[in-house]
């Protein structure tokens, strides 16, 4: 018997864990966060390994600090992103980035030195301080890879940046102390690989071995008795997570976050489903799309995750 459209009944003092909980009847994108919220409940099972995905812009946005209470209270076990992710969030243990308008007047940003994402800003400055963060610290790297007599994993060098941070809102310092392995199938994109381009000038056999992590991530991976994916957006550090568990057919439980149209074919955009035709999740899983800004969603899931 099909189940009933009902009301949400809110009340002033309910908490937020609650409200999400009891949206599954609601309908439209509602009914899919409260679905999601029930997976999230069935992610904290033991023997469970919950893989978090996530996108730059949200390191950018006030999501970084929700990711390194996460890591902080060991609720997520692995996390995949792409490398500016990293940059964005040691650029912010020394200053911060400002809020502007989404039609900003983005020449006369361009003329000011400051670059926008979205309604954010992230001044030329910020990586003026990067460049001198990273030239001393890729430096220790490579006297540990002329000592170890190898290159180095980029999970490896993102946990020794995190062990050299000291800010407790960074989720590279939190994952660093936790042993939470950050996976980043891309280390050479952005601000970073661009430092690291004018490092190798000097150091011209300095290197990272981007294989490097795949060993490591397919044996948490094979090891695990269930895997869950929490996929908030899309791009490489989504399709690294879903193209991973194949070596153990596919997620058990998944949810995607994220406003991606599927009918241009990108994987950013792609449903569920689709990994199903691919054996990225499996034909059985427990799967929920919500089609939102995952800045708005992800953030009352989280409550039931740290519940």
């Amino acid at each position: 018997m099909a189940e009933k459209v009902t009301g949400l009944e809110i009340e002033p003092s309910m908490k937020v864990m609650d409200l999400v909980k009891s949206m599954e009847n609601c309908g439209l994108q509602a009914t899919q966060v409260g679905r999601a919220a029930k997976i999230i409940s069935k992610m904290k099972g033991k023997g469970t390994v919950r893989i978090l995905t996530f996108t730059t812009n949200l390191v950018t946005s006030g999501m970084r600090e929700l990711f390194a209470k996460l890591c902080r209270e060991k609720k997520v076990d692995v996390i995949i992103t792409s490398i500016g992710s990293v940059e964005e969030d040691v650029m912010k243990c020394s200053s911060s980035f400002e809020l502007c308008s989404f039609d900003e007047d983005d020449v006369k940003l361009h003329k000011a030195g400051k670059n926008r994402v979205g309604n954010m800003i992230i001044a030329n400055k910020n990586y003026e301080r990067l460049e001198k963060t990273l030239m001393s610290f890729f430096e220790k790297e490579y006297s540990k890879q002329v000592k170890l007599g190898r290159l180095l994993a980029p999970n490896e060098i993102i946990s020794d940046l995190g062990l050299e941070l000291n800010d407790k809102d960074s989720f590279v310092y939190w994952a660093a102390r936790n042993k939470i392995p950050v996976f980043c199938p891309a280390p050479t994109d952005g601000a970073f690989g661009l430092q690291m381009y004018f490092f190798k000038q000097r150091r011209p056999e300095f290197g990272i071995d981007v294989t490097g992590d795949l060993r490591p991530l397919g044996r948490i991976i094979l090891d695990a008795d269930k895997t869950a994916g929490i996929i908030l957006g899309g791009g490489v550090a989504k399709h690294h997570a879903i193209g991973a568990n194949l070596l153990r057919d596919g997620f058990d439980m998944a949810i995607y976050i994220c406003t991606g149209t599927p009918y241009d074919g990108s994987l950013s955009g792609a449903r569920v489903n689709e990994a199903k035709s691919w054996g990225k999740i499996k034909e059985n899983a427990d799967t929920v799309h919500v089609e939102a800004d995952a800045s708005i969603v992800f953030p009352m899931l989280a409550t039931i995750l740290l519940e």
